[in-house]
């Protein structure tokens, strides 16, 4: 018997979890992290990664769960030479052959389970035909297909738009090229995180993929405080929203200060980004009489009782695939102001759980902070919030039966 078989004395199905990097710690990794007690439960689980974190190693000890790593983390190439070449496929997979032990989890699999992102796709081609694939594709790749991270931290090019275009069409191409080649082959499947990337992947990749919501956990994010949750931060001045995402021009961090403008409203922003952007942003905040606070790495709790003393969770992103920043204020009970497009749209119903308000309508959106301070709209928003939770069922047991589910159709 081999050493994975024998992980799944029980007879549980033995699925191996794909990611290519953990480095970013967003909300799709913090969505695996949340999942993966759940999976075990259903299934006889390995984790492989080319950039592990420490909270995926703990994860990993606490569970007694395999996890598959280089020596040396893999770090994706950031040249522009590197990314005309694409040359982050050619580099991950020669990380993915040098992980030891990994050809054996994959023969030894009942089904792979990858989740897109750095590094990930290029794990498709160590897979044999005859052993069962699932792509969650999170989002088709943005830097090929779109212009929004092609654009400086206020929204002006980095370079000419039509030559960078013309630069990627080899990356892209590839791009398409992997994505179909995984559709057509025997015993694989592909889902989209929300409705909006569903209809992304089918423009794109002219593929139908399936559906396959990410989770929320009530435990992460009580709707009442904990004892040990932190409630006053000195760093930010009161009132103030609450603002996630590494700052960048898609999660439109430059656009939400100027909508800020003349509310007297401060903002606090999760999720750092590089320093000169920062810098950028900072004097941006100034010229508009904003004050900002860049919130250090927070901890779970921290970042609990942030969201619980704002006035709201608020973001402008260009396009999210799903966001799980909404289905975390509707747990905390915080209202969720976001932008009317992407994945936003799934999740929020304009007036009964939030406010999903037209980017350029300056009004609406100050009109939606006020609605924010009044108790009896809150007290609304937050119980249609958990009514959307429930009704979409996005609890971390039934993200694990669906991934069940889609390896039973094999």
């Amino acid at each position: 018997m081999s050493s994975y078989a024998g992980q799944g004395m029980d007879d549980k199905p033995r699925l191996l979890v794909v990611k290519g990097s953990f480095s970013a710690m967003g909300g799709a990794e913090r969505d695996i992290l949340r999942n993966l007690p759940y999976l075990k439960k259903l299934f006889s689980i390995r984790v492989a990664t080319l950039d592990a974190v420490s909270e995926l190693e703990l994860l990993c000890q606490e569970l007694k769960s395999p996890l598959l790593k280089p020596d040396k983390s893999w770090e994706i190439p950031k040249d522009s030479l590197s990314i005309i070449r694409d040359s982050a496929t050619d580099s991950s997979l020669k990380f993915w052959k040098e992980i030891e032990g990994l050809e054996e989890s994959i023969l030894e699999s009942d089904m792979i389970h990858i989740i897109s992102g750095d590094g990930s796709l290029s794990f498709i081609d160590l897979i044999p035909k005859s052993i069962p694939v699932h792509l969650h594709l999170l989002e088709p790749h943005r830097g090929l297909h779109e212009d929004v991270l092609h654009k400086k931290i206020n929204g002006k090019p980095k370079r000419n738009l039509t030559l960078t275009k013309t630069m990627l069409s080899k990356a892209r191409k590839r791009d398409i090229s992997m994505i179909k080649k995984l559709s057509s082959r025997e015993n694989s499947s592909i889902s989209g995180n929300s409705k909006y990337t569903v209809s992304r992947i089918k423009k794109i990749y002219d593929i139908d993929a399936g559906l396959l919501w990410p989770s929320i956990s009530f435990e992460e994010f009580p709707s009442e405080p904990q004892d040990d949750e932190k409630e006053n931060f000195n760093e930010i001045s009161k009132p103030y929203i609450v603002n996630i995402g590494r700052a960048s021009w898609a999660k439109g961090t430059w656009e939400t200060i100027s909508m800020l403008e003349h509310t007297g409203l401060s903002m606090a922003h999760v999720g750092g980004g590089n320093s000169e952007d920062i810098n950028k942003l900072i004097s941006h905040a100034e010229s508009c009489n904003v004050k900002v606070w860049f919130a250090p790495r927070l901890t779970q709790n921290e970042l609990s009782g942030l969201l619980r003393g704002a006035r709201a969770s608020v973001s402008m992103a260009h396009g999210e695939p799903f966001g799980l920043t909404p289905i975390e204020a509707f747990s905390i009970g915080t209202p969720a102001l976001f932008v009317n497009e992407g994945g936003f749209t799934d999740t929020i119903i304009d007036k009964e759980n939030g406010r999903l308000i037209d980017r350029s309508d300056t009004k609406e959106w100050a009109h939606a902070l006020e609605q924010s301070n009044d108790i009896k709209i809150r007290k609304k928003w937050s119980e249609s919030g958990k009514d959307r939770i429930e009704s979409l069922n996005l609890t971390c047991e039934m993200h694990a039966k669906r991934i069940f589910q889609i390896f039973d159709n094999f």
